[in-house]
């Protein structure tokens, strides 16, 4: 599977992201390969009103019903379609432990799916106790990055993460720099689920060449 981020990139925000939400649907169709886009919460409800794929917000806060001014409340997302949401992504970490733990029973609390990211193995050790549905070994340093992936800088690390994720019976999704066919294939061989990836796709000149240059790495 792809986790595809749109972040705040202008090629996912607004009407260019329904637009890229049809290049994912016609990428999955055509390779067979499930892609997940990760949209903005203002983006949700229009996105997922129109499209068949499973849509997920970029995050939600630890927050109930009441005065949270800025919050993204995990009700509203549900609400708006969405079926799971990403949580401690490097760009919008959690305070601590105790913050992320809370922001992952509210998700849980109204059935949304779960991606927990960490930035070296011992977080991945740590939020794989919360049981989350997927988790992410993603080392901030790579993020972005169109020259080297985790998959070729770090294989040393994601075998260890896999280790780590095959022992909680967790999904392993490889992050950061991903941006070739090679990547995803040496990220599966070692044992990784799937791929979150951003920039490759977001930044490119042609997103449906890129993606589907990805997907093609899962045969």
């Amino acid at each position: 599977m792809i986790f595809l981020n749109f972040k705040t990139y202008e090629a996912g925000t607004g009407e260019s992201a329904k637009s890229l939400i049809a290049i994912c649907e016609i990428v999955s169709s055509a390779t067979g390969v499930k892609i997940i886009p990760v949209v903005q919460a203002t983006d949700l409800k229009e996105i997922t009103s129109t499209s068949t794929l499973e849509i997920w917000a970029q995050k939600v806060d630890p927050v109930e019903f009441g005065a949270n001014t800025g919050s993204i409340l995990p009700e509203a997302v549900v609400e708006d379609g969405a079926m799971g949401t990403f949580l401690n992504h490097s760009e919008n970490r959690l305070a601590d432990f105790e913050t992320l733990a809370k922001a992952h029973d509210r998700a849980k609390e109204v059935n949304l799916k779960t991606l927990i990211f960490a930035v070296d193995v011992d977080e991945l050790r740590q939020v794989s106790s919360l049981s989350p549905d997927f988790i992410s070994y993603e080392p901030p340093e790579l993020i972005g990055s169109a020259t080297m992936s985790v998959a070729s800088a770090k294989p040393d690390v994601i075998a260890e993460a896999v280790r780590v994720a095959g022992h909680a019976g967790i999904p392993l999704i490889v992050g950061a720099g991903v941006h070739s066919m090679k990547d995803v294939k040496k990220s599966l061989e070692m044992g990784a689920t799937g791929i979150a990836v951003a920039s490759d796709v977001m930044k490119a000149a042609d997103p449906q060449k890129e993606l589907m240059d990805l997907a093609e790495g899962f045969k």
